[in-house]
């Protein structure tokens, strides 16, 4: 049975952040509606095999990767909730979880 989703406040503002930057960077919205809709897949993989990612050492939240974004979540007994979008071409200085 798939878990119901919950995006956190950061998660939401990662995804609409690398939106943006790609709708700025490219001109179109194309790029970004196919990269939004792939966020969505794998969130959609994420609610019926929680396990799916990799769980991160001393945490309670697990990682899965997609391309060039790892997506940072946390389960519950009947949730997921969806930490963290990350582009990880980006500085890894510039992020915490």
């Amino acid at each position: 049975m798939a878990k119901r989703i919950i995006w956190a406040r950061e998660a939401l503002s990662d995804r609409i952040q690398i939106l943006d930057y790609w709708f700025e960077r490219l001109g179109s919205k194309e790029y970004s509606v196919r990269l939004d809709y792939m966020f969505r897949e794998v969130v959609q993989l994420i609610s019926q095999y929680p396990h799916l990612g990799r769980a991160l050492e001393n945490r309670d939240e697990r990682c899965i990767i997609k391309d060039h974004y790892q997506l940072f979540y946390r389960e519950t007994d009947d949730t997921i909730e969806i930490l963290h979008i990350w582009d990880t071409r980006r500085n890894p200085d510039d992020f915490s979880i």
